[in-house]
């Protein structure tokens, strides 16, 4: 147990997947930046929805039809009560991808009435960060070249940090959306996102937040925040996959337009025009994920039973652990190794060893990692390389696994050859 009423063995024990070998070892499952593993609590809300209420959501009369509805807007109070939001300020997607290009498209089709405060004109600019996660920059590249807007990043330091006297040179008179990653899914680190929505606001910017890697590690409440929006993805968080949320500022998202069309979200249709709901419904067309979404609030129940706090606090430790293991290995160089407040997400690269080699090299012994540029090519190119390994823990991580990639990694030089690795040590880190 690494302290006092949170004991990762137990937790463990609630996910089915991790009793499984891999390669003729038990498996050490380090990916959850990618994607999390399930409990078996959420498996069964999902199966328990699907076997006893199946039924389209917001339509019919008849009783399953009602009782799917009653679930869902439960679900939409549960899982926005999660990051602190109000249900009304919480709009369902499929994932943290569709909430940022719902929010991009939405701005693009601002033109009239109180959507027209978003437009973006010729000249306007958008500033988002060198770390970014392609699903938080190709959208905002995507809008700069449709509206004339200029797209201007903020850069990364060599230890990983924002650069935030440049993020107040860059935002400006000019700037209209801030969009940023609160935590980066390859550095691990947490961004300093008071001080970014302070300078957004100081110009009357809209703030966009990537909380992906933030929203199953750290206690979050978004409106307390002051973000104006948020996105965040289910199967990171110990969901289901196509399911996210999408948070907005009630005034924000009453301005937005919508992105997709059709049923479920209009008051009135005629054969020339429609008339649309209020938010959150304007905002979530056609028929919506809902097994998923009844799968999520039980991932996020099971989230606040263990208590935020006490899973940050775990992941801190884990962090630390995996961290100062690597940091001991000859040959290995931690990208953004910054004494930053951080999640247990680490990505390094082995000197002499292409990412892929070693992420097979630690798969022939049972443990799991991300290899490659994680979506991040640009944060890539930045620190001269083309893919790293990243290790990413959860609430079911132990010392152990932890301590299986540390000396797992320490050989890894030493089977290709390379220079002796000082094998052991990082094993023997703590």
């Amino acid at each position: 147990m690494s302290f006092s009423g949170f004991d990762p063995s137990r937790v463990r024990a609630d996910f089915p997947l991790l009793a499984h070998e891999v390669n003729g070892h038990p498996l050490v499952y380090l990916d959850s930046g990618a994607t999390s593993q399930r409990p078996q609590q959420v498996l069964d809300a999902e199966l328990d929805f699907l076997t006893r209420t199946n039924s389209a959501v917001h339509r019919g009369a008849h009783t399953l039809a009602a009782e799917a509805t009653e679930l869902f807007e439960d679900a939409r109070r549960t899982v926005a009560g999660f990051v602190g939001a109000d249900e009304d300020t919480f709009v369902w997607t499929h994932g943290a991808t569709e909430g940022l290009n719902l929010i991009a498209y939405s701005i693009g089709n601002a033109t009239v009435g109180a959507s027209a405060a978003l437009a973006l004109r010729p000249g306007d600019e958008i500033v988002v960060t060198e770390s970014e996660h392609h699903a938080n920059l190709i959208p905002w590249q995507q809008l700069a070249a449709r509206t004339g807007a200029v797209l201007r990043h903020i850069p990364v330091r060599d230890d990983g940090t924002l650069d935030l006297d440049a993020a107040a040179s860059l935002i400006g008179e000019r700037t209209r959306v801030v969009a940023f990653p609160h935590v980066s899914n390859v550095l691990g680190i947490v961004n300093p996102a008071e001080a970014l929505i302070a300078l957004a606001r100081e110009v009357g910017a809209l703030t966009v937040m990537d909380a992906c890697q933030s929203a199953p590690h750290v206690p979050l409440d978004l409106p307390a925040l002051g973000v104006d929006l948020a996105v965040f993805s289910g199967h990171k968080m110990l969901g289901p996959y196509g399911v996210g949320g999408l948070y907005g500022r009630r005034e924000v998202l009453e301005a937005m337009p919508p992105f997709l069309t059709g049923g479920s979200m209009i008051t009135t249709v005629t054969l020339d025009r429609a008339e649309f709901l209020p938010p959150p419904l304007r905002f979530e067309a056609g028929t919506q994920p809902v097994s998923q979404a009844v799968a999520l609030a039980a991932a996020v129940r099971y989230l606040d039973e263990l208590g935020m706090p006490a899973v940050h606090a775990h992941e801190r430790e884990l962090e630390s652990r995996m961290r100062d293991g690597l940091r001991a290995i000859e040959g290995i160089r931690l990208l953004g190794d910054a004494d930053a407040e951080r999640v247990a997400l680490v990505a390094f690269e082995v000197e002499g060893v292409h990412a892929h080699d070693v992420g097979q090299i630690l798969d022939a012994q049972g443990i799991a990692v991300r290899v490659g540029h994680h979506c991040a090519q640009p944060l890539h190119r930045r620190f001269g390389m083309t893919a790293s390994v990243r290790a990413s823990a959860s609430v079911f991580t132990t010392d152990a696994d932890v301590d299986a990639l540390v000396a797992a990694v320490a050989g890894v030089r030493t089977f290709f050859g390379r220079e002796s690795a000082a094998a052991g040590r990082g094993s023997g880190a703590r």
